[in-house]
């Protein structure tokens, strides 16, 4: 069940993704024939993929260690509510180096949309 899922799914997503290139592939032809190069769009595409995909991931990311953080100190506090000063003090400092991930994963995301560095190295 689970691997006819999976299968389906990227599927639907290679199709989703290489309808673009054949639809584009006669006006690509015609530009091509008559001098046009497409190497910019390629990468500024490609950079826009790279920013939605890290700043996607980085947020996955940041919010499940931020629930796993916050079950465990929940569960820390539940059982001992003695301790809770010091649970809620590891349990902050926790949480701040886990949502570094995601401002990490910002600051990517915004270097490929505005200072590309794949543009400078093609000279475009």
């Amino acid at each position: 069940m689970k691997k006819s899922l999976i299968y389906s799914v990227l599927a639907m997503v290679l199709v989703i993704v290489s309808a673009p290139f054949v639809f584009a592939a006669p006006e690509a032809a015609q530009a091509a024939a008559a001098g046009v190069d497409y190497t910019k769009a390629i990468v500024v595409g490609c950079g826009l993929l790279g920013a939605g995909f890290a700043m996607g991931f980085g947020a996955i990311g940041a919010g499940l260690g931020l629930g796993q953080a916050t079950s465990g100190a929940s569960n820390a506090v539940g059982r001992n509510p003695e301790a809770q000063g010091k649970v809620m003090l590891t349990m902050m400092v926790g949480m701040a180096m886990t949502e570094s991930v995601a401002i990490y994963a910002l600051v990517i995301s915004l270097i490929m949309l505005y200072a590309n560095p794949l543009v400078k190295l093609i000279g475009l």
